[in-house]
């Protein structure tokens, strides 16, 4: 125990100086070197671990809370199993910080985890229904139901450790939080949260030159504002909700106005506003989005952010993901990836195709909640081409906003092969096509992607 402490220490991560006087402690009590004045340590472990090192090595340390009295509490990490006697019900308790064969069996009373506890219940409960259509555990559990309980429990920590990782990588307000009580499948392995995407090398953006010199873009704009620069309308009304028509562009204001943060045509490029949960579906469509709050018609909800090559490249990036950040693709990069995902029978190809079908957007392993959003053929978000401090046509943003009052609970969607009616010549240049991405004029070559979204209006495939 104790060279495998000295060993663990000495392998250092960053806490913080705390760290010194729990190394000084342990290694003077386990036989090593003393403390050197001025000498500091990095600790790679968290601070619940160091504290689980403490315990296991049955030692005191004030800098780590951890004393005589408190020296042998230990965390429940999760429950194994369950298990009544003579009306006395007992758990088996995994320890954290303990491997499991040191689990141990505790009476109820023992346990102060009132949080894992219901858990616990509402998991056997629900697999009870499941299995035997009744809900009373018995007194004790069979070996698969436990082990099954057991793989909830690791999948509901690795969903909760996502779901933290994910709102450490958003830069919008809204939080997102995950959820699956549908199977035991836990995070996608192969995804990256990105806020934005930017173009692949060799693209030359249209960047703006000037800005706006309004005093107020909503209600005195000085020469229609960004939009009227642009021979266009202005989008939103002063509650930020879009009233332009499917189909017309929007162009926000950009970093070179001379309006603020708080400017009423500012709204898509602040993020998502609204706090959204990633469930998994009980009817085989994967994951999806619900909204936690209640989203009102026309209002902005999310972009959709994906990733791409530039015009060269054929092939994924072999250089480090910090590097690849959101990038856009080519029509032919899109045909050949596009192929692919049919295979798998999933697509995440989204046309940037508002003036001429050049470029793609990509969101299959780099992407932000929009990923999960699922198709509908009655679905409550629309489609909407946005410029901000881009002012090229063909790579516009794209931005989804409610059709309809949008009720917390309710999951969003979005049509993937939607068409836009023209309102005037404008119009006409937006559509998104999304389950043609990459593939214009070659409908053939897609598999025909079966539709589950059970809306009335359900055309009963994707493609």
């Amino acid at each position: 125990m104790a060279e495998n402490l000295k060993e663990h220490i000495n392998e250092g991560c960053a806490l913080n100086q705390k760290c010194i006087a729990f190394k000084s402690r342990v290694l003077k009590n386990v036989g090593g070197s003393r403390n050197i004045p001025g000498c500091s340590v990095c600790c790679k472990s968290s601070w619940n671990q160091l504290q689980d090192l403490c315990r296991l090595a049955k030692l005191s340390c004030p800098a780590l809370g951890v004393s005589k009295r408190n020296l042998y509490d230990f965390e429940v990490e999760y429950l194994c199993d369950y298990k009544k006697i003579r009306e006395q019900e007992y758990y088996l308790v995994k320890w954290r910080g303990y491997p499991d064969s040191e689990s141990t069996w505790e009476p109820r009373q023992n346990l102060k985890c009132v949080r894992i506890l219901k858990q616990f219940h509402k998991d056997l409960e629900r697999e009870l229904l499941r299995r035997h259509h009744r809900s009373k555990p018995p007194r004790h559990l069979d070996p698969n139901l436990s082990n099954y309980l057991v793989q909830k429990a690791k999948q509901r920590r690795a969903l909760q450790r996502w779901e933290q990782e994910l709102n450490a990588k958003r830069s919008h307000l809204g939080r997102i939080t995950v959820e699956n009580e549908v199977d035991l499948d836990g995070p996608p392995r192969a995804f990256v949260y990105i806020n934005e995407y930017r173009v692949g090398e060799g693209i030359t953006l249209n960047q703006v030159a000037v800005g706006c010199e309004c005093q107020d873009c909503l209600w005195a704009p000085t020469g229609g504002c960004c939009p009227g620069a642009s021979l266009h309308k202005f989008a939103y009304n002063d509650q930020g909700q879009v009233r332009l028509r499917a189909g017309q562009p929007i162009y926000e204001c950009n970093s070179r106005c001379r309006c603020g943060y708080d400017c009423p045509n500012r709204v898509v490029q602040k993020g998502i506003r609204y706090d959204l949960c990633i469930f998994r579906t009980d009817d085989g469509r994967g994951w999806g989005v619900r909204t936690l709050e209640k989203i009102r018609k026309n209002s902005f909800v999310m972009e959709y952010v994906g990733e791409g090559l530039d015009s060269g490249q054929t092939h994924l990036p072999t250089w480090p993901l910090k590097r690849w950040h959101g990038k856009i693709i080519t029509s032919e990069e899109a045909e050949r990836r596009g192929q692919i995902y049919d295979r798998q029978g999933a697509t995440y190809l989204f046309d940037l195709d508002y003036v001429e079908d050049v470029y793609t957007v990509d969101a299959a392993y780099y992407g932000n909640i929009s990923h999960f959003v699922n198709h509908s053929c009655d679905p409550n978000l629309q489609v909407y081409n946005v410029f901000i401090d881009n002012l090229d046509e063909r790579l516009p943003r794209i931005a989804f906003f409610a059709t309809r009052t949008i009720w917390a609970g309710e999951e969003l969607t979005f049509d993937y092969n939607m068409q836009v009616d023209p309102v005037d010549m404008e119009s006409t240049r937006m559509d998104s096509n999304f389950g043609l991405a990459g593939l214009p004029g070659s409908p053939k070559k897609r598999v025909r992607i079966e539709c589950k979204c059970g809306t009335q209006s359900c055309r009963k495939y994707l493609f």
